[in-house]
């Protein structure tokens, strides 16, 4: 399958130094990555990115920026999410799969090079699905919730019916 926004930057044009490359989704791309992850709209995303060669791989530093539009997942009214997201992506040759590394808190996410070409534009794109909040609340949320009879955590007494029935026994001791 291909994806929505491609964006691939041949291996052979990267190198050594810093190089700044930004992108951005046309109408056509965005209504394609809503359809994709669930979205009501992508109405902007954008990213820029630095690349450099490396010892290890292909390095990818910078950021992407958008605004989406989310349903509520209790009233599924739109709800605008603002995306500022920082990536940091290590491209590597050869299958990374297999590999368990323990990661330290400065190390790049790793992606597998396929072909000869790296796609900036489904980085950018899986950046944007893993800032989104999965089970989205608006403002009405909790209220429908109410409404429907659904109590919150901290209503629930999830031993209440057991202590009850321990203090009628406790009682009937006595």
């Amino acid at each position: 399958m291909s994806p929505e926004w491609s964006r691939p930057e041949r291996l052979d044009t990267i190198g050594e130094g810093d190089r700044t490359i930004a992108i951005e989704a046309n109408e056509a791309e965005r209504a394609a990555l809503a359809k994709r992850f669930g979205l009501t709209a992508v109405e902007r995303l954008e990213a820029r990115f630095t690349v450099k060669r490396t010892a290890a791989g292909i390095e990818a530093k910078g950021r992407v920026k958008g605004a989406v539009v989310q349903s509520c997942a209790i009233t599924e009214e739109p709800l605008p999410v603002a995306i500022n997201e920082p990536v940091a992506l290590l491209f590597v040759e050869g299958d990374t799969s297999e590999d368990e590394v323990e990661l330290s808190g400065d190390a790049l996410d790793t992606v597998e090079i396929e072909g000869n070409a790296i796609d900036l534009g489904e980085a950018a794109a899986e950046t944007m699905a893993l800032a989104l909040d999965p089970f989205p609340r608006g403002p009405n949320a909790a209220a429908a919730l109410k409404a429907a009879g659904v109590i919150g955590e901290d209503e629930a007494k999830p031993l209440s019916p057991l202590a009850a029935g321990l203090m009628a026994k406790l009682k009937a001791r006595d």
